[in-house]
C-alpha cells in the first residue's frame, strides 16, 4: 500500500522542518533538503501507521495546490510504501529475562526494550547491515 501525502517545508536559519497539513503532529526536522526529505518519509510512514494500527482510517490527502506558502517555504508530496509493514504487522509478545542491573541501567536511560530487540534480531539475521 503506498501512500502520498502534501507536506509543507519550513525553513529557518539553515534548517528545516517538515509538517503534514493532513496530518496534525506528523513532523519531522533536518539539516539539508536531502535530509529533511527522507526525515518527511520516515515520519509519514510512522505516523500512518501508527494510525492504522489503531484502526482508524487515514485522512485523505489534500490536493498539493491548496498547500500556501511563504518565501521561506515549499511544499511537495511525500510518499511512503506501508506494504511491507501491513503483511507483517501482528505483533507477538515475548517474555525474557536479564540481569535486574541490566534492566534498572536501560531504564534509567530510556531505552525501549522492544524496540532494541527488533533491532538486534534483524541484525542478527542479516536484515539490516
Amino acid at each position: 500500500m503506498k501512500i502520498m501525502y502534501p507536506a509543507l517545508f519550513h525553513e529557518e536559519d539553515g534548517e528545516y522542518w517538515v509538517e503534514f497539513p493532513d496530518l496534525p503532529g506528523c513532523q519531522s526536522f533536518g539539516s539539508s533538503k536531502e535530509e529533511i526529505y527522507c526525515n518527511a518519509e520516515e515520519a509519514l510512514e510512522a505516523f500512518s501507521l501508527a494510525i492504522l494500527e489503531e484502526k482508524n482510517p487515514l485522512p485523505k490527502p489534500s490536493d498539493l495546490r491548496d498547500i500556501v506558502t511563504d518565501l521561506n517555504s515549499f511544499s511537495s508530496y511525500v510518499t511512503a510504501d506501508l506494504s511491507a509493514y501491513l503483511n507483517k504487522a501482528k505483533a507477538v509478545k515475548k517474555t525474557l529475562t536479564i540481569p535486574a542491573w541490566l534492566n534498572d541501567a536501560a531504564c534509567e536511560r530510556g531505552i525501549n526494550f522492544s524496540q532494541v530487540l527488533q533491532e538486534s534480531l534483524l541484525q542478527k539475521m542479516n536484515f539490516v547491515p
